[in-house]
């Protein structure tokens, strides 16, 4: 299917263009304040696009994009819309540069501070931002997170609008809500029984699952996973979280990992040494959980859970790919992309999501994006997928 003297050639993304009403603003689960294009509706490649993402202020001044141009589109990949430029001989005489916000656009109207060394500007209000609060509960209830179903992003939107969620720890007494739930358009006795039934079934959660879910700057399902592992518990996790900030909040210089123990304490020594942390990825975890509110919040869920314990992973020293790192990108056909992530844990590998030095091995799936391309840079072994179910099935 992929014989590896084969190219494959792409034909260009087909392009259309159309008008740029305006720029909304939309914030995400971790502040982060994302501008959005507005456009006249039209078909790309047999698809009616409306709204495209401008990525961030440094990409709108790159584009020089303004409100009322005429605006190139595509689809990159044929799948996400994509603002290529405007159209100069269309452009009109009244057409203004657009100012990014310095304040957030959710009721608060808290400032927005740019990402020191970064693109990325991010409203100051933490979790008290209603938007923030909002994002936060859909990767809560997400399928890499607690995977509740029936509960999608409409329904967490109406019900925080109405009261009946705020925080995480909500959506476990919404059982106790169900008449008012009932009350509500599009919710009869079928469907609140089936979303009650979801809700308890998650009542019991792995560690790894639980800490994903939380949602932890620069902390995902792979290094979710490896937290677990190093803490076990929940109890045991949440103590050296808290201990670790304490550390590191008394101390203000900037500090290397080998003298992170001797220099700031022994739980953030021992949180910024573990594999695929590191200082910066530790830092971020410190201020997140130097916020009471955020420790108020994960206290109220462990009342409600029953947070699984996990074992700490004994790997074979004769394992095909002990010690080795794996990245996998793009689709994969013969398998899910979970089943393949824990076939290569089986085989004594750890598998991360991003590419960097470290990194052992790339399995690179169709439609394969900037991971297989940095691999590539870096000169990092990659495999196809038939290579890949060789190596794993062997």
């Amino acid at each position: 299917r992929a014989p590896r003297w084969a190219i494959a050639h792409k034909f260009p993304a087909e392009q259309a263009r159309t008008r740029l009403n305006g720029i909304s603003i939309q914030v995400g689960r971790t502040g982060a304040l994302t501008p959005v294009a507005e456009l006249e509706p039209v078909n790309v490649g047999g698809v009616v696009v409306a709204r495209a993402t401008l990525h961030n202020a440094d990409e709108i001044e790159r584009l020089d994009v303004r409100v009322g141009d005429m605006v190139t589109i595509q689809r990159a990949g044929d799948v996400i819309p994509q603002v290529l430029g405007f159209v100069p001989e269309q452009r009109p005489k009244n057409a203004k540069k657009f100012r990014f916000p310095s304040r957030c656009p959710c009721p608060l109207e808290t400032e927005v501070k740019a990402e020191e060394g970064g693109v990325v500007r991010r409203c100051s209000g933490g979790l008290e931002c209603p938007f923030q609060q909002v994002e936060r509960l859909r990767y809560f209830v997400s399928r890499n997170c607690f995977d509740i179903e029936g509960l999608g992003g409409t329904h967490i939107e109406n019900f925080f609008n109405d009261g009946l969620l705020r925080v995480p720890g909500d959506i476990f007494r919404l059982p106790d809500k169900v008449d008012l739930i009932k009350k509500r358009e599009g919710w009869g006795d079928t469907s609140v029984r089936n979303l009650i039934a979801a809700i308890e079934a998650r009542r019991i959660i792995s560690l790894d699952r639980f800490i994903n879910a939380i949602g932890i700057p620069l902390i995902g399902e792979a290094t979710a996973k490896i937290l677990a592992q190093e803490y076990g518990n929940a109890d045991s996790w949440l103590a050296e979280m808290l201990a670790a900030a304490e550390e590191r909040r008394k101390h203000h210089q900037p500090v290397k990992k080998e003298k992170a123990a001797a220099e700031v304490g022994p739980s953030y020594g021992r949180l910024c040494n573990i594999e695929q942390i590191g200082v910066t990825t530790a830092d971020a975890m410190c201020a997140f959980f130097t916020e009471g509110h955020t420790v108020e919040i994960i206290r109220d869920l462990l009342k409600q859970l029953a947070v699984q314990r996990v074992e700490r992973r004994v790997v074979a020293a004769d394992a095909k790919l002990r010690d080795k790192i794996v990245v996998f990108t793009g689709e994969l056909s013969s398998m899910t992309r979970d089943a393949a992530k824990a076939r290569a844990e089986e085989l004594g590998a750890k598998v991360t999501d991003s590419v960097s030095r470290k990194t052992s091995l790339v399995v690179v799936g169709e439609n394969a994006g900037s991971k297989a391309r940095k691999a590539a840079e870096l000169g990092i072994q990659t495999l196809t997928e038939e290579e890949w179910v060789k190596l794993a099935g062997g």
